[in-house]
């Protein structure tokens, strides 16, 4: 039960805080990578709360690393923006296939689980959307 307080308590820190639109998303991220983990912990065990806890992270990891490389690009012009962006964009494809690759040499792991807590952080940022 502390740990659902836990999760209530950053989720309201995060809402509460001026932070920026991509420092929010990838904190409801793993805030969603947390709660579905713990649901497929209770659900099937612990083996399907580590398959869903690497799907999670194969989506959380690559976007990551695009918030940091268009972080490092603010305030530069617009040429090097767009570059930043087609940089990012394309090193968080390549990261996103690298870890994949990775994840499916880990023993064991169940692919429903892996793709739930991918396609779960992957959707907050359908739901963020929604919410503008």
């Amino acid at each position: 039960m502390t740990i659902i307080h836990e999760l209530l308590c950053l989720e309201s820190f995060v809402r509460n805080r001026s932070y920026s639109t991509i420092s929010k998303i990838l904190s409801y991220q793993l805030l969603i990578i947390l709660i579905i983990t713990a649901g497929s912990a209770g659900f099937g065990g612990m083996h399907y709360a580590i398959s869903t806890a690497l799907g999670g992270v194969a989506a959380f990891v690559p976007n990551l690393y695009f918030a940091l490389r268009i972080h490092k690009a603010a305030g530069l012009p617009a040429r090097k923006v767009m570059n930043a962006f087609y940089a990012g964009e394309s090193g968080k494809l390549i990261l996103t296939a690298a870890l994949f690759v990775l994840i499916f040499q880990v023993p064991n792991i169940t692919i429903l689980p892996l793709l739930l807590g991918y396609i779960a952080a992957l959707s907050v940022f359908w739901f963020a959307l929604l919410m503008r």
